[in-house]
């Protein structure tokens, strides 16, 4: 009669010693090694503890309609100027020229959210006037939420100069999030939720362009305005103002921050299990090749149930 496999399964033997016996020492030993080393490995590996992560977060940001714009009307220093603080007004005298502004802000999306702002400005100007650089600031309110909540107010920076006077500025780009330390992974983070102008003030260095610029960047925490490609359009006719038109989006950004404690722990535990998966495969081999040729003494006990008669 043929016979066939119908079930099996493994016999458990259990190896007992005494405490002090060179079985107890190799054990402690391959315990040791089993578990010490993978920590080690896995932290000189580097990136164990995760100091800086990023995460994707559309801001919320909204024009805070506060402008201030200088427009150079020679290569010798002449100019005009209009902003909407009336202490900088002031101080123009005849260079005041009051600009026509339109602007629209969008939610193309339908999200919730504005996408872009569309800022046309007409500048007056003399017959005899021709504009051959631009300086425009516009002021913004920031919002982050989706980790810490970040409320802040930022600026753009509109820049352009040319030789040859123009008739029409167009600029066309992203309002970029530049950081210089990661942010907190939760709580309220309004360190710059003051203006970047103080337009209460009567100080004329308060609206220098070089004293606000320089003070803006020495923040953590800017915007700047991406635009590669500025258009510059010649040929303005006497009468005709000039034009400024820029089309500002809010793009999604990537947000740097530190880590919370959990997060941290996270990550460096499924590096160690990684590693740790590797040592206890390797090291039960070890122990049953020692224990079950009894290369070192011990006492094999096999674990058989008793049959109930």
């Amino acid at each position: 009669m043929a016979f066939y496999e119908v079930y099996s399964h493994p016999s458990l033997i259990r190896y007992k010693t005494s405490v002090c016996t060179k079985a107890t020492l190799f054990l402690v030993v391959v315990l040791c090694l089993t578990y010490i080393p993978p920590l080690l490995v896995a932290y000189r590996s580097q990136g164990f503890w995760t100091k800086r992560s990023t995460y994707e977060e559309q801001p919320v940001v909204r024009f805070q309609y506060q402008t201030l714009l200088v427009a150079a009307t020679s290569t010798k220093g002449d100019y005009v100027a209009w902003s909407t603080f009336p202490h900088f007004n002031n101080m123009q005298a005849s260079n005041l020229r009051i600009p026509v502004i339109s602007v629209r802000e969008e939610d193309q999306n339908q999200d919730g959210k504005l996408d872009r702002l569309i800022f046309q400005l007409q500048l007056p100007l003399k017959p005899e006037e021709q504009v051959y650089g631009i300086q425009l600031l516009l002021t913004f309110n920031y919002q982050l939420f989706r980790m810490s909540t970040v409320v802040m107010q930022t600026l753009a920076y509109v820049q352009y100069s040319s030789s040859v006077p123009g008739a029409q500025l167009f600029v066309s780009g992203d309002l970029r999030l530049h950081q210089r330390i990661p942010l907190p992974h939760r709580g309220l983070y309004n360190v710059y939720n003051v203006s970047a102008i103080d337009g209460s003030s009567p100080f004329a260095s308060t609206y220098n362009l070089v004293n606000i610029i320089g003070a803006y960047q020495d923040r953590n925490l800017t915007t700047y305005l991406s635009c590669p490609s500025p258009v510059w359009t010649v040929g303005r006719a006497a009468a005709s103002p000039f034009q400024l038109n820029a089309e500002i989006r809010y793009p999604l950004e990537v947000i740097s921050y530190r880590p919370g404690f959990w997060e941290t722990i996270k990550f460096a535990w499924i590096q160690y299990i990684s590693v740790l998966l590797i040592f206890l495969w390797v090291f039960r081999r070890i122990q049953t090749f020692v224990f079950q040729n009894q290369v070192l003494p011990t006492v094999p006990i096999p674990m058989v149930k008793p049959h109930l008669s």
